[in-house]
């Protein structure tokens, strides 16, 4: 009998699969021609104990804090016989300090250790839910009490949101920022999806107090992932000159970075005129399609199914983000959106939220990871206060045109001018950023030029010179 002589590839596949046993003698899953099938990268950010602690904390405390957002819409309601417009004054005290002190945010997040900051902030929230809990639970509340506790609340918020955004890169590094703010979009609408309905549950069986003091015990969860994370393992800005810290340093630098202009302006735009679902969704529902509560519940459930899969879809994402790939995001944002619009019956409305609500996630997460990357440590939070004022900030401006429009030419048209304004505003910013620095670069002399960009208009990717650039950047301006 003849024995049977391998070929030069089965030994090197048989070769690389013997490499791919590890050390615990635990087998990987190997591809023919023997390349190694790398693991999700979702799974791979996940292994990062202290980021895992992290979102696990906040998926807990961002339940609750849905819960106590439903549940705090009820109790007005019943304080003051069913006033809407008693509602909508909740919710302008509730998002007015994100206007009033969103950048002063920034300014602390950079000045002080983001765990530390992040403690504080997230333990004052929990006082605040406290307090309202026990109010109600005990007959004493008032719709003043409830008002300025909104706008306390409020406060804790904006203090926190560029410290919790920025706080992330520290977790992960810059290498797994982008499938780590995916996850934390994905988490953030998992709390969505379910906090209401676990509100209108709790509610019907025990009131609304007990809500509240729920939601101020889920923050001991976000406290105890904060307290045992290992600050040596954290991929923090070294600490200096952190007495000299400046708002007006992070618009000089937004200004003359393209990497960062662009998905800041972007998302000034989309968030005035494109995310106002919650308001569109519900004019559509009950003007248009003649439904009720149910049916607008179906609805936003759809539009937030889809922005969970565009979350765990940009979770596993290996590539870093790119300016193509933001505008790409948006246009097709933009034109589901007005699609959406145009649609002509209930059912078909429904499922375009599916895709839309994808696409919206895509444009946010992008935005989001380009910004946190093209931004230098040491300012990392004063960009992000910049970034989320222009997107949480222009929500009072664009519900009440969305608002407008809709009484003065159809709900349907909100969403297509809407949808248009996103697209149309990408596109041009695109190219009026794009002119605009390959204009600056001719004009520069060679002996000035920075090195390259970390992420460029052209879409790649230069980790390495991060800093530099932004540094090199900030000179050339002063």
């Amino acid at each position: 009998m003849h024995r049977r002589v391998r070929s030069s590839e089965s030994t090197k596949t048989l070769r690389a699969r013997l490499a791919a046993l590890d050390v615990g003698g635990r087998h990987r899953r190997v591809r023919r021609g023997g390349k190694r099938r790398a693991p999700s990268e979702a799974l791979a950010t996940l292994r990062a104990r202290d980021f895992r602690r992290y979102l696990i904390g906040q998926l807990v405390s961002n339940t609750g804090t849905w819960m106590q957002r439903a549940a705090q819409d009820l109790l007005v309601l019943h304080l003051t016989g069913n006033s809407g417009s008693a509602v909508g004054v909740l919710t302008a005290l509730q998002f007015l300090p994100q206007t009033l002190f969103g950048l002063s945010g920034g300014v602390f997040a950079d000045r002080f250790t983001k765990r530390r900051l992040l403690i504080v902030t997230q333990s004052a929230m929990g006082v605040q839910s406290l307090v309202l809990g026990v109010l109600t639970v005990t007959g004493a509340v008032s719709l003043w009490a409830v008002y300025v506790l909104a706008f306390l609340l409020g406060t804790a918020t904006a203090l926190d949101n560029p410290a919790r955004n920025a706080f992330v890169s520290e977790l992960v590094g810059n290498q797994r920022l982008a499938n780590a703010v995916s996850l934390n979009s994905a988490q953030f609408n998992v709390a969505r999806a379910i906090g209401p309905a676990a509100a209108g549950l709790a509610v019907a069986a025990a009131g609304t107090g007990p809500v509240f003091l729920i939601n101020a015990a889920s923050y001991l969860a976000v406290l105890y992932g904060l307290i045992v994370i290992r600050e040596d393992e954290l991929h923090a800005p070294k600490e200096k000159n952190r007495g000299n810290i400046r708002l007006s340093d992070a618009f000089r630098v937004i200004r003359g970075t393209p990497e960062l202009l662009l998905p800041i302006t972007v998302i000034a735009f989309v968030g005035t005129f494109g995310f106002n679902f919650q308001v569109t969704i519900s004019l559509i529902a009950i003007t248009v399609f003649n439904s009720g509560s149910a049916a607008y519940g179906y609805l936003s459930a759809a539009y937030a199914v889809g922005s969970l899969i565009g979350a765990l879809r940009g979770a596993g994402r290996r590539r870093p983000p790119t300016a193509r790939r933001l505008v790409t995001a948006t246009v097709v944002f933009g034109t589901l959106e007005a699609l959406a619009g145009l649609m002509p019956g209930y059912a078909t409305f429904l499922l375009i939220l599916l895709p839309t609500g994808l696409a919206s996630v895509t444009v946010m997460t992008t935005a989001n990871a380009m910004t946190q990357l093209n931004a230098d440590p040491s300012m990392r939070g004063r960009i992000l206060s910049v970034y989320l004022l222009v997107l949480l900030g222009g929500t009072p401006v664009g519900a009440p045109l969305v608002g407008l429009v809709s009484d003065s030419l159809g709900a349907r048209f909100s969403l297509i001018l809407g949808g248009a304004i996103s697209a149309v505003a990408a596109v041009g910013l695109s190219a009026v950023i794009t002119t605009r620095s390959r204009t600056t670069q001719e004009s520069t002399p060679l002996t000035a030029v920075a090195s390259p960009p970390p992420i460029g208009i052209d879409g790649r990717f230069h980790p390495e010179s991060a800093a530099q650039c932004v540094a090199s950047r900030t000179r050339r301006s002063a």
